[in-house]
């Protein structure tokens, strides 16, 4: 890395004529019918950031929101860490796949769109029907008094408090930016320097607006999501492994139901014992082939 200057996007390319015969027979599918759209990480890479857990992804231990409550200098971690992957992450275009996933939208193919990730590119790239089922990455809450403020607001609050924190961690080297916007950094002096914000109301403890390993789902964003699902002819899950609950439940679901289950994804997930159709391509490709061929309702 030379510098803190925008994600570069990746362009979708066309699907391969192996995955083509795959996307056929998706189309024969959900041709028609209505559907619901469950997205994760995979979605991303194609705007810069990183997969968890797609082919090539380093290994990973995610601080859990346990650990993050525990002790000031795991928060003190987390915020340092958070304050340069946001510097990147905040700079990620929506991709063709989020243009494809809005177009689906727009010509009334979706129930519903349930997203696992925090980057909020579906809202930018025109998705409206959205549930950000992890939270969002662009806000913070205070965990005492609840009040909500922009991560934008509070990456200005801790360039003050941390004068040149960017440019040493930049020199002391960002190894890599996970989904989350946390950032492997090597210097742990440069770490253990870092100074952390508060609520500016009530001098609280500050988190992300998004759920943390170890944390629940909020029971709304649940129930709205398996709504979504119930009122689909089927469910397509497009980049996500599925390893969490969170997503692999709305699967279990569906396919109790007795409805298709597709799913597009580089390298396996936990859901394909429960797949109709599994095709393992570029998500950004095969939503924009699905986008463009599939019929509008």
């Amino acid at each position: 890395m030379t510098g803190f200057a925008s994600l570069p996007p990746v362009p979708a390319a066309r699907p391969a004529q192996d995955d083509l015969e795959a996307l056929r027979e998706i189309h024969g599918l959900l041709a028609g019918e209505r559907f619901a759209l469950l997205t994760g990480a995979g979605l991303s890479t194609d705007s810069g950031i990183p997969d968890y857990r797609g082919p090539g992804a380093a290994p990973r231990a995610p601080m859990t929101y346990q650990e993050f409550i525990g002790a000031p200098e795991n928060r003190r971690r987390y915020w340092a860490r958070n304050h340069i992957g946001w510097s990147r992450m905040r700079r990620a275009d929506p991709n063709d796949g989020h243009a494809a996933a809005a177009l689906l939208e727009q010509r009334g193919l979706l129930t519903g769109l349930i997203t696992q990730n925090v980057d909020r590119l579906h809202e930018d790239a025109g998705s409206v029907n959205v549930v950000d089922l992890h939270g969002r990455f662009d806000q913070v809450t205070c965990l005492a008094c609840h009040r909500r403020y922009s991560r934008t607001l509070l990456a200005g609050v801790l360039e003050e408090l941390n004068p040149g924190f960017l440019e040493e961690a930049l020199a002391a080297g960002v190894v890599e930016t996970a989904p989350d916007a946390d950032a492997t950094v090597e210097d742990a002096e440069l770490i253990a320097g870092f100074v952390v914000a508060n609520c500016p109301a009530c001098g609280g403890t500050l988190k992300p607006d998004f759920v943390y390993f170890g944390e629940n789902v909020p029971k709304d964003r649940v129930e709205r999501s398996y709504a979504m699902v119930d009122a689909a002819a089927a469910l397509l899950v497009a980049g996500s492994s599925l390893t969490v609950m969170s997503g692999l439940r709305f699967v279990r679901h569906a396919a109790k139901q007795g409805k298709d289950v597709v799913i597009i994804n580089r390298g396996p997930t936990r859901g394909d014992d429960l797949a109709t159709i599994k095709l393992e391509a570029g998500v950004s490709e095969s939503l924009s082939w699905l986008a463009a061929e599939l019929p509008g309702l």
